[in-house]
């Protein structure tokens, strides 16, 4: 019980905290003079995706769990498209797809991407080279999230001018100087630090105790809790109808988060990091791909009304993630 009560806290610390985070790294954006679509894919991506940076380095560094590491960044983009179906239940009569920007599919196919070369050094790391104790694959997977970085970067101001991206740009927060947003910025994320180091070690715990395994844990019950400021920020987002940056946010999330995975390989002296970890994290990462591919599919078809309640992909997309998550728990022994 005082398990779970841990696991709970640090969930919510990182919950109230994330969503501080985020408004006070929009706040300093809108100071800069960024734009907020480029905001939802970047800075919103990075900022929202600290606990899963957090997370990952302490779990290979401090309490040598490479499961948890794993299962979390790769859970985390799972939940993180699952959040996608969950904004289109909410953002009203219209289905979520038809509101966003087709070039959000850009920043997916990148994302895509990255999960396939992730999967096929799952099933493959027996026979890939190594750099020292790092596996090339995560090399290659740093310099593609910097070319997708860029490439939506260019693709941005080719279209800053739109009507969608000027109303996105309007002046919110007069009333909070920069310097305060920074230091309110900087103390957030002391406190996401805090909160996520302490996840890998409940998280063992938890695996331990239950019998559920790292893989099982780190997959679902530690990327939920990680994926919690993703969740705060693209549901304020919404909610100031900014729908861009929500879904950008998302989508951008996922692309930090295979960086993450890499720096997590870096940072893991033993070995390749994804040949260390268990196979069925590899069911995981072909789920995440598999909704972000539901999803591409949605924007770019782009039907006028839902089904029920959510669009015809956003059922694909929670179909999906149930699956994986039963499939993860059949084969929890090895984990």
């Amino acid at each position: 019980m005082i398990l779970w009560l841990q696991f709970v806290i640090c969930a919510t610390v990182i919950l109230f905290a994330g969503a501080n985070l985020s408004r006070y790294g929009d706040i300093i954006a809108e100071k800069t003079g960024m734009g907020r679509t480029w905001i939802g894919v970047v800075l919103m991506a990075s900022v929202t995706s600290l606990p899963e940076l957090i997370t990952g380095v302490s779990s290979v560094v401090i309490f040598d769990v490479p499961d948890i590491a794993a299962g979390d960044v790769l859970g985390s983009c799972m939940f993180n498209i699952l959040i996608i179906a969950f904004l289109d239940l909410i953002c009203g009569p219209a289905p979520l797809s038809a509101q966003v920007h087709q070039g959000q599919t850009l920043t997916a196919a990148f994302g895509m991407l990255l999960l396939g070369i992730v999967t096929m050094s799952l099933l493959a790391s027996a026979y890939l080279p190594t750099i020292g104790w790092i596996g090339a694959s995560s090399l290659v997977l740093i310099a593609i999230y910097f070319v997708s970085m860029r490439a939506v970067f260019l693709y941005e101001q080719r279209r800053i001018t739109e009507v969608v991206e000027d109303t996105a740009e309007e002046a919110q927060y007069d009333y909070v100087s920069t310097q305060k947003a920074s230091v309110m910025y900087g103390l957030n994320a002391l406190i996401i630090i805090a909160a996520a180091t302490y996840l890998p070690y409940i998280g063992e715990e938890i695996a331990v105790v239950t019998g559920l395994g790292q893989s099982f844990v780190g997959n679902v019950l530690i990327a939920l809790s990680t994926s919690l400021p993703e969740l705060v920020v693209s549901i304020a987002a919404l909610r100031l109808n900014a729908v861009d940056m929500a879904v950008g946010n998302l989508f951008g999330s996922n692309l930090f988060n295979i960086f993450i995975l890499a720096l997590d390989d870096i940072a893991y002296t033993k070995g390749p990091l994804l040949s260390t970890i268990a196979t069925n994290n590899t069911v995981t990462a072909v789920a995440a791909m598999t909704m972000t591919t539901i999803a591409v599919i949605g924007l770019t078809y782009r039907v006028n009304k839902k089904v029920w309640l959510v669009a015809w992909d956003s059922m694909g997309i929670a179909a999906t993630y149930i699956l994986a998550t039963f499939v993860l728990y059949l084969t929890r022994g090895s984990g």
